[in-house]
C-alpha cells in the first residue's frame, strides 16, 4: 500500500500522537520528553523496569505464549530467549488471546528502551519480530490459536476468538518500536497484518467486527505513524458497525450484545454497559476517530457517556466495573465495595479514554480522573516489589474472604494474564501522560518530580519539576530554558485542593483557573525563574451519593489525590476493622513514616469509635438502633493509602467506614 497522507510532522515517541491536521487542542509529548525522577509514579517506573518486565519475560516462556507461536511457525528452534535446536512439540496452551500478552510485553519493552537504551531488551524485540515473521502467513494473517487449533475457523467466530484484538496489540507494539527506533521488522509484520485486515474487512465483503474492541485505536495510531488512510477508514468502519448486529452471541456463553458492545450504535448509547474493558477501549477509539475526522457527533456521544460514567458508575478509587459476572458495568449507582470487580485493565483503558478527551477538549476534569485512577485503582494493582498483581481491585476485604477459593490477594501471574503486561506498558509510557503543549504554552497535568521538554512555535522549553506529592503539597517548577518573548506555563488546579496558592519567584500569584481548570501564567520567562504551587493536602472525609445503597451511611478518607483504607494489621490490639465507626467531626492527623512492608507513606491517625461486637446468637438483626445497646470505646484507628494495601498479612481491609451515629 502507498501512503495517502503524511504522518505527524514532529516525531513524538509516545503512544498517542495525533496528526498535524487533527482536531486536538493540545499536542502530546514523548516518553523521553518527560523524565520522572521520583515520587509514587517514578518509583512505579523504576520497579517496572527492574522487576516487573523481567518477570513478564520469564512468564512468556512459563505460560506458553512463545511456545504457541513456535508451534504455529512449525518451529525447530525459533527462540526469543536462547539458542536451541530443540523442536517445539505439544499443544496450544492458554486462552485464545495468548498472543496479546507478548504484544503488550513488547510495547512495554519498547517504551522502556525509548527512555533508557538497553541492548538486551532491544534484542528481545528483534528476536520476537523474527519469530512473528516465521509465523505470519503469506496473506498477512497471524494468530497462533487459529493457526494451530482451528485453521479453518479464521474470522468464523469473531465474538470469541479475539483475532483482531490480538492484531491491535501487535500493531500498538510495532508503533511503539518504530517510534523509539526499534527493529523495523516488527512494523513490517504489523503492516502486513493491517493490510490483510483492510483487504478482508474494508475492501472485501466480510461484515464482521471483533467481539473485543481494541484494534480500532491501533489502526488509528498506525495511520498516524504511516499516513496510510485505509487504516483510519477501517477503524471507522469497525466503529460504525457497532450496535447493528455485526456480532452474534458466542456459542454456549450467553453473554449477549451488551457484553460485546453491539447493543446500540455508538451515537445512540447514553451509558456504559457490558464488559468494562471492551466498552472503554471502544470509547478511546471513538475519540481517536473524532480527532482525525472532525466528526463532532463522535465527540459528543463519548463525552455524554464519560460524564454519566463518572457520576454514576465510578468507584472512589477511579475503578470501573461492579460485577464479577461478565467483568461488567452494573446499573447506575451499583458500586458495592466488597464485590467491586474494578479490573486493572479497565483502569488502564479509562486512562486511555480520558487522555484522548483531554487532547480533544483541554478540560482539566479529564486529567483529574486520570490522576485519581493512577494513584488509586491503578497503583494498587501492583505490589511494592513489582512482582505480584491484582486483576480485581476491591474496596473491602473481609477476614474470611474467598472468591472461587481465591483469598483475593495479589498473584504473580494469571491464566488470563491480560493485566500484568498491560500494567507494564502503561508504566513504561507514564511520562507521556504528564504534560502537553500548544504553540505557545506548556500544560502540566500531573505533578511528578522530573523534567519536561516541549517544543513551542517560538522555541524549545525545558522545565524541572520538584515535588514530594502526594506526601507533601509543594510543587516547584524551574525554567531551565525558554524562547524569547512571552509564553504560557499552564498548571492544572486539582479539584481536591480547596486552598491553592502560587508564587512566581517571591511574588504571590492569584490562583484564578481559566474556564478549563488551569492556572495560566504568561510572561517573558527567564532561565532560573521559578513557580511555587502550594496544594492543600488537608485530610478530608467524603460521603457517598445517597443512591449508592451499598455504602449509604458511611464515610471514606482522602488526602490529596490519595484514597485511604483501614487494614486490620494497623489497628489497636483487639479492635476489628469491621467494628470501627467514624464521626463527621473526627480529628484526622497525617503522620509520615517508613511503614513496615509498604515503604515510605503518610498514614492518617483517625479518632474513631470501636463498637462492641455482638455475640453470634440468633438472627443478625434488631428492631431498633443497635448503638443503644452497643457500648463504644474511643480509639485511634490508622489508615494507609489504598494503593499500599495487601503488602503485609492479607487481613481485612475497608475504604468505606460506618458513620456515627451508627444505625447498622
Amino acid at each position: 500500500m502507498t501512503s495517502s497522507a503524511g504522518p505527524s510532522e514532529r516525531v513524538v515517541r509516545g503512544p498517542v500522537v495525533p496528526t498535524a491536521a487533527a482536531r486536538a487542542v493540545q499536542q502530546t509529548l514523548g516518553v523521553d520528553d518527560v523524565r520522572l525522577s521520583g515520587g509514587v509514579l517514578g518509583r512505579l517506573q523504576d520497579v517496572n523496569r527492574h522487576a516487573s518486565i523481567p518477570l513478564g519475560l520469564e512468564q512468556l516462556e512459563t505460560a506458553g505464549n512463545l511456545d504457541n507461536l513456535r508451534l504455529a511457525a512449525g518451529s525447530a528452534g525459533t527462540d526469543v530467549s536462547a539458542d536451541t535446536d530443540a523442536s517445539v512439540t505439544g499443544e496450544f496452551r492458554g486462552p485464545v488471546f495468548m498472543d496479546s500478552d507478548l504484544y503488550k510485553q513488547l510495547e512495554a519493552v519498547a517504551w522502556d528502551v525509548g527512555r533508557i537504551p538497553d541492548p538486551a531488551l532491544a534484542e528481545f524485540i528483534t528476536a520476537s519480530a523474527k519469530l512473528l515473521t516465521d509465523v505470519q502467513l503469506d496473506d498477512g494473517y497471524l494468530n497462533s490459536y487459529i493457526q494451530t487449533v482451528d485453521p479453518r475457523g479464521r474470522y468464523e467466530n469473531l465474538s470469541f476468538t479475539h483475532e483482531m484484538y490480538c492484531a491491535g496489540h501487535l500493531i500498538q507494539a510495532a508503533v511503539a518500536s518504530a517510534r523509539v527506533g526499534g527493529d523495523p521488522q516488527l512494523l513490517e509484520v504489523a503492516r502486513r497484518f493491517a493490510d490483510h485486515l483492510v483487504e478482508v474487512f474494508l475492501r472485501g465483503e466480510h461484515p464482521g467486527i471483533d467481539g473485543h474492541p481494541e484494534v480500532e485505536t491501533a489502526l488509528v495510531e498506525l495511520y498516524r505513524l504511516t499516513g496510510e488512510r485505509a487504516y483510519l477508514d477501517l477503524a471507522s468502519r469497525f466503529v460504525e458497525r457497532r450496535g447493528v448486529g455485526s456480532i452474534g452471541d458466542p456459542p454456549n456463553r450467553n453473554r449477549g450484545a451488551r457484553y460485546l458492545q453491539d447493543h446500540l450504535p455508538v451515537r445512540e448509547a447514553d451509558t456504559l454497559v457490558g464488559h468494562a474493558v471492551r466498552a472503554l477501549y471502544l470509547e478511546a477509539a471513538i475519540v481517536d476517530l473524532y480527532l482525525e475526522t472532525g466528526d463532532e457527533s463522535l465527540l459528543e456521544c463519548s463525552v455524554r457517556r464519560w460524564e454519566d460514567m463518572v457520576a454514576t458508575k465510578t468507584y472512589l478509587t477511579g475503578g470501573l466495573g461492579s460485577r464479577h459476572a461478565q467483568e461488567a458495568f452494573g446499573d447506575r449507582y451499583e458500586l458495592p465495595p466488597d464485590r467491586a470487580y474494578a479490573e486493572t485493565c479497565a483502569a488502564i483503558a479509562s486512562i486511555h479514554w480520558s487522555w484522548r478527551l483531554l487532547l480533544a477538549t483541554g478540560e482539566a476534569k479529564y486529567a483529574d480522573l486520570i490522576e485519581r485512577t493512577l494513584y488509586n485503582a491503578f497503583a494498587a494493582s501492583t505490589s511494592v516489589d513489582g512482582l505480584r498483581f491484582f486483576y480485581v481491585n476491591p474496596l473491602q476485604r473481609r477476614p474470611d474472604h474467598y472468591e472461587a477459593d481465591d483469598p483475593g490477594r495479589r498473584r504473580e501471574w494469571f491464566e488470563c494474564a491480560c493485566c500484568p503486561p498491560n500494567i507494564m506498558r502503561l508504566v513504561s509510557s507514564l511520562g507521556h501522560y504528564v504534560a502537553t503543549h500548544t504553540s505557545g504554552a506548556v500544560y502540566i497535568h500531573q505533578f511528578v518530580p522530573g523534567t519536561v521538554r516541549a517544543p513551542l512555535s517560538s522555541g524549545p522549553v525545558e522545565l524541572t519539576v520538584r515535588t514530594d506529592l502526594p506526601w507533601s503539597g509543594q510543587v516547584t517548577i524551574t525554567v531551565d530554558q525558554g524562547p524569547e518573548g512571552e509564553w504560557t506555563l499552564a498548571l492544572r488546579v486539582p479539584s481536591w485542593s480547596t486552598t491553592t496558592r502560587a508564587r512566581v519567584g517571591d511574588e504571590p500569584a492569584p490562583v484564578e483557573p481559566d474556564e478549563h481548570g488551569y492556572l495560566l501564567l504568561t510572561r517573558d520567562w527567564q532561565r532560573g525563574d521559578t513557580v511555587t504551587f502550594e496544594l492543600d493536602l488537608t485530610p478530608r472525609l467524603v460521603h457517598p451519593h445517597p443512591r449508592i445503597d451499598a455504602v449509604r451511611g458511611t464515610v471514606a478518607l482522602e488526602r490529596g489525590p490519595l484514597v485511604y483504607c483501614f487494614e486490620q494489621v494497623d489497628q489497636p490490639d483487639g479492635i476489628e476493622v469491621a467494628d470501627l465507626a467514624i464521626a463527621p467531626g473526627a480529628r484526622l492527623r497525617p503522620v509520615e513514616a517508613e511503614h513496615g512492608g509498604v515503604g515510605r507513606t503518610v498514614v492518617i491517625e483517625v479518632e474513631a469509635t470501636a463498637l462492641a461486637g455482638d455475640p453470634v446468637a440468633g438472627l443478625p438483626y434488631r428492631s431498633g438502633p443497635r448503638d443503644a445497646d452497643r457500648p463504644g470505646r474511643e480509639v485511634v484507628a490508622t489508615a494507609i493509602p489504598h494503593f499500599q494495601w495487601d503488602n503485609r498479612d492479607g487481613g481485612a481491609m475497608r475504604v468505606w467506614m460506618p458513620r456515627l451515629p451508627f444505625h447498622g
